[in-house]
């Protein structure tokens, strides 16, 4: 299988300000599925660096009180304590809009403030589009006397309220405030990537590429640049230690970096018309789709997107496309609620448009009946490529902010029937497919899950799986509740004059486009 079928190569990346290599091959990737699960990892990662190691991060919203294990300790306190190792910590966390938003600057600038007290420093960035964010959740670990451990984790978690959380949904005990369908405690599911090999040096350089900007951190923020003024805030990145060697190759795994960077003045270095990998590595994958498109997404509501899935189901006839997200927004609000609800609606009913009958969505609940959170941002295309990352299928995500995905191809092969789902010669690998189940099954509350390899009867399983929950519900629970977690997903459709207004403030306010003007004019990425 050349990997270029599949990967994007460094023309199609499209962005040669940056040294990037298009893809690296030896590593080794595990999924980290639940927010529990990766916290725990966490902490045993950071708990073994000595003096001289280096612990780089960057995130959307970072929460110090956040018990990364139940009995502590604190971010705050590991990464502190990292620091007073004398380990070199540095962080970008977003500077976010104001908390009157349900934003979080003073729970990030808190973070900064406890970590850069132990010695290390956390710098709080706006350098963003306006209305963007910086979205990447990314952590580095490297130890240059032992390159063979060094070990990245990137994905969709956030260190902050509310992902602590696990394969029963309870939620975590310290949550954040969300819609009133979720309850006081809502429950999450999540995945982060954990990545051994080269490709660490990799997300290293996407670390170094965003500290080393010289562009002022609160960009076109006057109010904020007095207020950290006042508040003798560091303001300034200090220089990195210098980048150790990339690790040897350490597994069957190739692995390509895609990320967002939206189009801003003054222009980031690395990426001076932006950057839009994650969209163009989705485009590219997703042609090549022929039998099963698997995706869990915490929004799926861009047109933009939802048109590659359909041009997808409508040139492939023995195409499915099969969703996982969230049962209602994550906020509330006469105002607020109709804009996040319209673009899904219109994004799947443009797919179902194209093929009614093979386009199943579904959201989850947990066994005590409460809906989960969907954050997860997965997909797996025919048991082959599969990503893991910070961005959403809508087009703020694939434009306007900060972004950061791992695709991955695995050279191993999976010999379990069907062995080349697509048709194409590439052959099912054991990574994809392996995910693809692990995930299936945690939903249908299966561990038979050899039973979900076949896309047909994987998808004919879950569509059985949750009619059955559905009929349960619908029949006022009555019996013992079916297994499984899945009920399929009907998007409202809102009134017309609600729509009338809905429509472009979703389109303005909550997917805008980052896009350079000539790449909006053409319809590209």
């Amino acid at each position: 299988m050349p990997i270029e079928d599949w990967f994007l190569s460094r023309t199609e990346r499209g962005n040669p300000s940056s040294d990037l290599p298009a893809w690296s091959e030896g590593n080794l990737c595990e999924p980290l599925i639940h927010g529990a699960t990766y916290f725990a990892d966490l902490v045993r990662s950071v708990d073994s660096l000595g003096k001289g190691d280096h612990l780089l991060f960057t995130d959307w919203r970072g929460d110090p009180d956040e018990r990364l294990l139940p009995e502590g300790p604190t971010v705050a306190e590991l990464f502190s304590r990292a620091a007073e190792r004398g380990v070199v910590v540095k962080g970008l966390v977003w500077r976010s809009h104001l908390d009157k938003l349900q934003y979080s600057e003073e729970e990030n600038r808190h973070l900064g403030e406890a970590v850069e007290g132990a010695g290390g420093e956390v710098l709080l960035d706006q350098r963003v589009r306006r209305g963007g964010s910086h979205h990447q959740k990314l952590v580095v670990v490297r130890r240059p006397e032992h390159p063979e451990d060094d070990v990245a984790y990137a994905g969709g978690i956030d260190l902050c309220h509310s992902r602590r959380d696990d394969e029963n949904h309870l939620g975590d005990p310290q949550p954040v405030t969300m819609a009133k369908a979720y309850g006081q405690r809502p429950p999450w599911h999540d995945v982060q990537l954990k990545l051994h090999g080269p490709v660490v040096d990799l997300l290293d350089r996407v670390f170094r590429e965003r500290w080393e900007d010289p562009m002022p951190l609160d960009v076109e923020n006057p109010a904020a640049y007095v207020r950290d003024k006042l508040n003798h805030a560091d303001l300034s990145a200090d220089p990195l230690p210098p980048r150790p060697a990339a690790a040897a190759p350490a597994g069957p795994h190739a692995v390509q970096v895609l990320r967002t960077y939206p189009a801003i003045r003054p222009p980031y270095p690395f990426a001076p018309d932006g950057e839009r990998t994650v969209a163009r590595g989705y485009r590219k994958a997703i042609k090549r789709a022929r039998r099963l498109i698997y995706l869990e997404d915490q929004y799926l509501w861009s047109t933009e997107v939802a048109a590659l899935f359909a041009a997808a189901l409508k040139a492939n006839p023995d195409l499915h496309l099969v969703a996982v997200v969230p049962r209602h927004p994550d906020i509330d609000g006469r105002l607020a609620l109709p804009p996040n609800q319209v673009g899904r609606e219109l994004a799947l009913r443009l797919c179902r448009e194209a093929a009614h009958d093979r386009v199943h969505v579904f959201d989850v609940e947990n066994h005590q009946g409460t809906p989960v959170y969907v954050h997860a941002k997965v997909c797996v295309v025919d048991d082959v490529w599969a990503s893991v990352g910070s961005d959403n299928f809508n087009r703020r995500s694939w434009t306007h902010d900060s972004e950061l995905s791992c695709a991955v191809l695995d050279e191993t092969r999976d010999e379990r029937a069907p062995r080349d789902p697509g048709g194409l010669g590439d052959g099912a690998r054991v990574y994809a497919r392996d995910l693809r189940l692990r995930l299936m099954g945690e939903h249908l509350d299966r561990t038979d899950t050899d039973a979900l390899v076949d896309p047909a009867e994987a998808v004919a399983a879950m569509v059985e799986s949750a009619s059955a929950l559905e009929e349960w519900h619908r029949g006022g629970r009555s019996g013992p509740r079916p297994p499984g977690r899945l009920r399929p997903h009907a998007p409202e459709r809102l009134p017309r004059l609600t729509r009338l207004w809905a429509v472009p403030v979703y389109r303005l306010v909550y997917d805008p486009d980052g896009r350079p003007l000539r790449h909006r004019l053409r319809g590209a990425f």
